[in-house]
């Protein structure tokens, strides 16, 4: 037992992926899988500033939303092809989390997370506006991927098994990056600053500099969710920049488990079937919802992945 968690551990992208390879054929359909690999990405993205670095972020639907209208605007009025038009949404996210980050690392605390609130409403507005851009209330609509050329192969990009898997090998990239970085030295110095700032700054580190550097990684991970989104719904929303989704990402880290790699999706699954499934019953889902989070805070402070990785932890030991 102790020797296959110890395996897994060591090749945790390829147990994450091989699980997601499977994923769809345990939910009830394929609509649902897909919303649960892109907010999971966006969570994991989110999971990176919150969970390793420590810093809680509320405007994070900013970098989703960025990513999302700039693929839909590049294809709908620029004409561009899905591909660099999907890596021209998770450049914008980039420099959105590099012009929001510059001004939110200045504060600590509540003021950073109130700061990065005001100015990721700021971007929401600013989208709302530019109606002959965005489509302004009624969204940006006509994004079209009928098919995709990947190795030589067309794929039909309207059916939704062919549709998961073509987002989930951007996905399974994200991951690897992700695991790349954390297990780097940079990834050691982000968890130094988490634990203790002045210590971190005392062994010489630069302290802002590292925090500039993860908020716009983590924009750019958004921002990714965000374009794979657009290419998924064929729309991209208005609420797609709004707050809730900050809190959702929040939510969803929590109910996971933050700072832990596989959590951030954990925690998309529980809230996406939970809301799928206490939509058919109620209009008042979030309370429902909010109840189930509120119980998990209480006693499950580490999320449902994080406190199975402490018991195993601890039954191995």
């Amino acid at each position: 037992m102790t020797a296959a968690i110890a395996l897994i551990r060591r090749h945790r992208v390829a147990a994450v992926i091989l699980f997601l390879l499977v994923f769809p054929l345990l939910m009830p359909y394929q609509a649902l899988a897909i919303n649960i690999l892109i907010f999971g990405l966006f969570a994991v993205g989110y999971n990176l500033l919150f969970g390793y670095t420590g810093l809680l972020s509320f405007g994070h639907a900013a970098f989703l939303g960025v990513g999302s209208y700039l693929t839909g605007i590049a294809m709908v009025h620029l004409g561009l092809h899905w591909l660099p038009a999907l890596l021209l949404g998770v450049a914008s996210a980039a420099l959105a989390g590099v012009l929001i980050g510059f001004l939110a690392i200045r504060t600590r605390g509540i003021y950073f997370s109130m700061v990065t609130l005001a100015l990721a409403q700021i971007v929401y507005y600013a989208f709302y506006k530019a109606e002959h851009w965005t489509g302004g209330e009624n969204g940006l609509r006509g994004i079209q991927v009928p098919s995709i050329e990947l190795a030589g192969f067309k794929l039909d990009f309207l059916n939704p098994t062919t549709k998961y898997y073509v987002i989930l090998l951007f996905v399974a990239a994200a991951l690897w990056f992700v695991s790349r970085l954390l297990a780097s030295p940079f990834g050691a110095v982000i968890e130094a600053v988490r634990e203790n700032e002045q210590r971190a700054a005392a062994c010489g580190y630069d302290v802002a500099r590292t925090k500039l550097l993860v908020f716009v990684i983590s924009a750019a991970l958004c921002g990714l969710a965000g374009s794979l989104r657009a290419l998924h719904l064929s729309v991209v929303p208005i609420d797609s920049l709004h707050y809730l989704l900050s809190g959702q990402a929040v939510m969803m880290c929590l109910l996971g488990g933050m700072g832990t790699f596989f959590g951030p999706f954990v925690g998309a699954a529980v809230f996406l079937t939970l809301e799928d499934v206490v939509t058919t019953m109620t209009s008042h889902w979030m309370a429902v919802v909010g109840t189930v989070f509120m119980v998990f805070v209480l006693y499950f402070p580490a999320g449902l992945w994080g406190t199975l990785v402490r018991r195993i932890d601890k039954a191995s030991s």
